[in-house]
């Protein structure tokens, strides 16, 4: 009488299976590389921005640098204090509007939740605002507010 013996398994049909796999797997990671680096939106809304915030302790000079990245909805900055010189990064999410761009961002210091950021981006003419306004976060609360018009910085040239 003849026993069965169990089947032993190659590993070479799992081998071959991943190589022949690597390839497709590695050629779908490629596709987000032919992404123009920046869209038109992108182009027109980041870059340096500079005004004043008028609250509590008067006015205030601020510098926002500002990034945005219109597939994934998302911005993020810098917001720079012109007169105390503290730095507040912050990232958030923006909004097409029928006249502009609304954005919004939550400002971070050191790790801290400092500020809520809220701009709105009209362009009137050949005039460019970020209107809105700023609101410090004490324990978790918003509290102070500033009325915030900045306008763009142009780049410098070489």
């Amino acid at each position: 009488m003849r026993t069965l013996r169990p089947m032993r398994r190659h590993p070479a049909p799992l081998t071959l299976t991943a190589a022949l796999l690597l390839p497709l797997a590695l050629s779908s990671c490629a596709f987000g590389a032919y992404f123009p680096p920046t869209t038109p939106l992108e182009r027109q809304i980041s870059g340096v921005y500079e005004g004043v915030g008028i609250g509590p302790t008067g006015r205030v000079p601020y510098r926002l640098t500002l990034g945005l990245v219109e597939r994934d909805a998302r911005t993020s900055g810098s917001l720079v204090n012109l007169e105390s010189r503290r730095v507040y990064a912050g990232s958030g999410t923006f909004k097409r509007l029928a006249d502009g761009t609304e954005l919004t961002l939550k400002l971070y210091e050191n790790g801290t939740h400092r500020a809520n950021l809220h701009l709105v981006r009209h362009d009137t003419g050949s005039t460019v605002t970020l209107d809105g306004h700023l609101r410090t976060v004490l324990l978790g609360r918003e509290a102070l507010g500033y009325t915030l018009q900045l306008r763009p910085i142009p780049p410098a040239q070489p």
